[in-house]
């Protein structure tokens, strides 16, 4: 009973710092665009002078730079893990809000890779859903058509929290030893951004084959980038 209650009592505490995490993501904690598009024409050689130009870079291309992405959300959440997770327990909750932030960041990433910008209301709703999908919520998009932004946003956040909670109580038991949890805090967290980031990818990358499909078939249809450009390290 007694251990019923802590686990209930842990996970409305899990549960509200990953909401408070989300949600100064949504407010605060943003990819700026105009920075990511010179990152990818700098730093990785994208040959594209906006995010609408990645339609016609072959989709391996894209693959491999999300891929990248990923990999970068996943150390910088192990290093804050590992760094925080010496605490156990007591810096467990703004671990995991830290961990929401870097989540988030790596989700709006790939959706500017993909071709998502989150400009108006409704590239920002679509931005959540593609979070949801990333966390395993399914948000029905009749939710979506009679909720304005403000009003979607933070229940969607609410939806994804109470879903996330479950698995981080079952899995991050071990942060209840301090010390060693730092090294189970860094594997979590790189766990858990590997696992999102992929799921997230994968909306993503369905989501641009079908503009794509409509873009190269149309009238109008832009010609593909060679695949055998090379992207600079």
């Amino acid at each position: 009973m007694g251990a019923q209650i802590h686990k209930s009592w842990l996970r409305r505490r899990v549960e509200g710092a990953i909401v408070t995490g989300f949600q100064r993501a949504y407010q605060t904690v943003r990819v700026n665009p105009s920075n990511f598009l010179l990152q990818l024409r700098a730093a990785y050689g994208l040959p594209i002078t906006s995010f609408q130009g990645v339609y016609s870079v072959e989709i391996s291309l894209l693959d491999d730079l999300a891929a990248r992405v990923i990999r970068g959300g996943m150390k910088m959440a192990a290093a804050e893990g590992a760094g925080l997770g010496l605490g156990g327990i007591v810096t467990m909750v703004p671990d995991l809000s830290i961990l929401a932030g870097i989540t988030m960041r790596t989700i709006q990433k790939l959706s500017l890779l993909y071709g998502f910008e989150y400009n108006t209301d409704e590239e920002t709703a679509e931005l959540w859903i593609a979070a949801a999908s990333a966390a395993g919520v399914d948000i029905s998009r009749e939710l979506l058509e009679k909720e304005v932004v403000n009003r979607f946003v933070p229940k969607v956040i609410q939806r994804i929290a109470a879903q996330a909670s479950g698995e981080v109580v079952e899995k991050w038991a071990g942060r209840l030893i301090p010390i060693a949890s730092s090294l189970i805090g860094a594997g979590l967290n790189y766990y858990f951004v590997h696992a999102w980031g992929g799921r997230a990818r994968a909306h993503f990358r369905r989501r641009h084959l079908e503009v794509r499909n409509r873009l190269l078939s149309g009238p109008n249809a832009i010609p593909a980038i060679d695949a055998s450009m090379k992207l600079l390290s």
